[in-house]
């Protein structure tokens, strides 16, 4: 947000041209929106959204990572707490995830890839979802860093995770043993 900063995103996001929420999330968050972005596009299976994917927003409900956003969008999401007791963050995810109930087949599935240890998220959206919100099980005990990385070895082996519901699910838990050093891949 600084009007001084130089490198490409901070001016794309000053520009008419804007940039993807994908985009601007994956370098506000780091590994975790990374991981979950990319495991996100990797498995998906739409149901209801054009894409499969929806971002949570501070204001703005459930959102494709696609979605063009400037300056002015990024002051909009952080004047916004991201808590269940504002309305402001309430009601447009409720909203939202109230339509894609509506949408869902009776057997489809909304995999949460956000933080699954507190209601922030959960609670509305099992509000709305109900036995159809389902989560990472191996998520229990891992910080953000941990599931981003988490996510991005699933998508380097080509393995989805095992999900389990968020209903009457244990979502806290011990911390597990560190992961492995990622394998990185070197182009020929």
């Amino acid at each position: 947000m600084n009007e001084r900063a130089e490198f490409f995103l901070a001016h794309q996001l000053r520009s008419d041209e804007g940039a993807t929420l994908g985009e601007v999330f994956s370098f506000l968050s780091g590994l975790c929106f990374r991981g979950k972005l990319a495991y996100a596009r990797a498995f998906a299976r739409p149901l209801g959204i054009a894409n499969g994917i929806a971002v949570i927003t501070a204001d703005r409900g459930l959102v494709s990572p696609d979605t063009i956003v400037r300056i002015d969008d990024l002051r909009a999401f952080a004047a916004v707490p991201i808590d269940p007791a504002e309305a402001r963050y309430r009601e447009p995810l409720a909203r939202d995830a109230a339509a894609l109930a509506a949408q869902l087949p009776e057997t489809g599935r909304v995999i949460l890839l956000g933080s699954i240890a507190s209601d922030k998220y959960a609670a509305i959206l099992r509000a709305a979802l109900g036995e159809r919100l389902f989560f990472p099980q191996s998520f229990v005990g891992r910080g953000d860093m941990s599931r981003g990385g988490l996510l991005l070895r699933a998508v380097d082996a080509g393995e989805e995770l095992t999900y389990v519901p968020v209903m009457g699910s244990a979502r806290r838990g011990v911390r597990p043993t560190k992961l492995p050093p990622r394998q990185t891949r070197t182009e020929d």
